[in-house]
């Protein structure tokens, strides 16, 4: 769901005013209802897209280009023409890659797509609508940004690196063969993902396009996954059915709960000078709990589009269950009952920490989370509210990485000792998370710097002190063969939680090494 600031909307929009009579009879504002109904919309035509277009009918090309045009449809019925910038933006890309070649082009296009969104995002917060939180044209070429960069690396690791080089996850993503421009395109603004995404690989995409052979894997009686060939696809209509109820769950609480407890009211006088501590930390968890729903229902929808449109399949489970999450970008369930800061970003935004993982964190030389976070806080936008939140994010993940490599241990057995050890961690994580992205929310600094100081900043000085005082194990990121084999191999939950010193940005069943002799995918989390 699109975003709200401190104000609410009005009922301007960059793009179509045809709702403008629904808008005022749900009284929200137009950009978010055509938002809204242009994701329904798009979930049609995936379904249409499923059935009349499908690939075993249909050829490449011509799917090529109706996932194109109805995107680009979308994108000026909602922005008008603001949608132009993911042409010219997608375009440049492309004569980039062609010119520069594959040695530099994953450089250059990096450094183009981000300044271009960067550009775009300071002229819509600084000269237009500052704190106008609602749906624009960034939003979408945000996801855009990460396609571009995505593929720019993936071409570059298959066509100029070696393939000792890569990863396992490096190597099963590579692209061997340079994009036409209508592949390029139909990646980037197709209708299943040009509103809210998510990201997927290009490898994935062109796949599903073109309706190859799929190899699915499944977990075999001795835990590990094998290869199965000529098993056609299932029907999604049951997994988007779940999803879909989902939405509908997140955006009733969203409209009828969320309005009743504003995160501003976290920093209301009157609630700062007679609350107490307590209320205030209940108030703030619950505040920052009512604000997910919104992107629960935003995502959700996003990824159940792609899944009636076929797409986001990824093999079955060990009871022989479809799992149509291949591209999903959250788990409801582990973000509510994280023990962890890890665990927390593992599942919130999942793929997004893919492409912070693939882009930056597994390839800088020197201080890869504060690199990482740097990067995240950049592609969020220009308020000072988001390097505020990431500035902290890096304190808390290391503090928390500390605490758990020093003490985790300790407790787990017996079983009772390991349960008060979960009930604790819980409650000081989801505290945590909600103190840190208070500042994401109010957006500007004096707001976000009043919470901290009525606070007294007591969980920076607690992260501090922790890294002051607790030894910090040093750990590397998977560089010899060992490593990356321990980074595709199939972890258990637990297992995974406790190893945020190998990756920070590693997320549950997505960082997957694809076998090239089987063509297959395998997860890292077995669930």
């Amino acid at each position: 769901m699109p975003r709200r600031g401190p104000a609410m909307a009005t009922t301007s929009t960059t793009g179509s005013t045809l709702l403008q009579p629904l808008s005022n009879a749900v009284q929200l504002p137009i950009d978010q209802v055509n938002f809204v109904v242009c994701q329904l919309f798009a979930l049609l035509a995936a379904i249409w897209f499923r059935i009349y277009l499908h690939s075993s009918k249909t050829s490449s090309f011509i799917r090529h280009i109706v996932a194109t045009l109805l995107g680009l449809y979308l994108a000026f019925f909602c922005f008008g023409w603001y949608a132009l910038h993911f042409l010219v933006q997608s375009g440049i890309s492309y004569c980039i890659m062609v010119i520069i070649g594959a040695e530099s082009m994953h450089t250059y296009c990096f450094v183009f797509a981000l300044g271009y969104l960067t550009v775009c995002q300071i002229t819509r917060v600084y000269i237009f609508d500052y704190g106008q939180y609602s749906a624009d044209f960034s939003g979408p070429m945000m996801i855009i940004t990460q396609k571009i960069t995505s593929l720019a690396y993936e071409i570059h690791d298959g066509m100029f690196r070696k393939d000792e080089e890569l990863t396992p996850s490096q190597r099963g993503l590579a692209v061997r063969r340079m994009p036409s421009l209508l592949e390029y395109v139909s990646y980037n603004c197709n209708f299943m993902g040009i509103l809210a995404g998510p990201l997927c690989s290009y490898k994935d995409y062109i796949t599903f396009i073109e309706g190859r052979p799929s190899y699915v894997t499944q977990a075999s009686e001795n835990g590990k996954e094998e290869a199965q060939q000529g098993r056609a696809d299932p029907s999604p209509n049951a997994a988007v059915s779940d999803k879909l109820l989902v939405c509908g769950l997140s955006l009733l609480f969203h409209l009828t709960i969320s309005n009743a407890l504003p995160v501003e009211y976290n920093i209301d006088e009157r609630f700062q000078a007679t609350a107490s501590w307590p209320t205030k930390v209940t108030y703030l968890y619950i505040s920052l709990l009512a604000a997910r729903p919104k992107y629960y229902f935003a995502w959700t929808l996003a990824d159940a589009i792609n899944n009636a449109a076929g797409f986001g399949f990824r093999g079955y489970d060990r009871n022989g269950v479809a799992r149509w999450d291949l591209i999903s970008n959250l788990r409801i369930q582990q973000i509510e009952m994280s023990t962890s800061f890890k665990m927390f970003l593992d599942n919130w935004n999942i793929q997004t920490a893919l492409w912070l993982k693939r882009v930056c964190y597994e390839r800088a030389s020197f201080s890869p989370t504060i690199q990482t976070f740097f990067l995240s806080a950049i592609w969020h936008g220009v308020y000072p509210g988001y390097y505020l939140t990431f500035l902290t994010g890096v304190l808390m993940t290391l503090a928390a990485r500390a605490m758990r490599n020093n003490f985790r241990h300790y407790f787990s057995e017996p079983p009772l000792l390991k349960f008060l050890y979960d009930v604790i961690t819980w409650a000081v994580t989801q505290v945590s998370i909600s103190y840190t992205v208070v500042p994401f929310v109010l957006l500007s600094v004096k707001p976000s710097l009043m919470f901290y100081s009525s606070w007294y900043y007591c969980l920076h000085i607690c992260g501090i002190l922790v890294l002051l005082l607790l030894p910090v194990k040093k750990t590397q990121r998977g560089k010899n063969a060992h490593e990356n084999n321990e980074l595709s191999r199939p972890k258990k939950f637990d297992e995974r939680e406790s190893s945020l010193g190998q990756n920070s940005f590693s997320t549950p069943n997505n960082i997957c090494s694809q076998n090239q002799d089987l063509g297959s995918r395998h997860s890292l989390l077995t669930q």
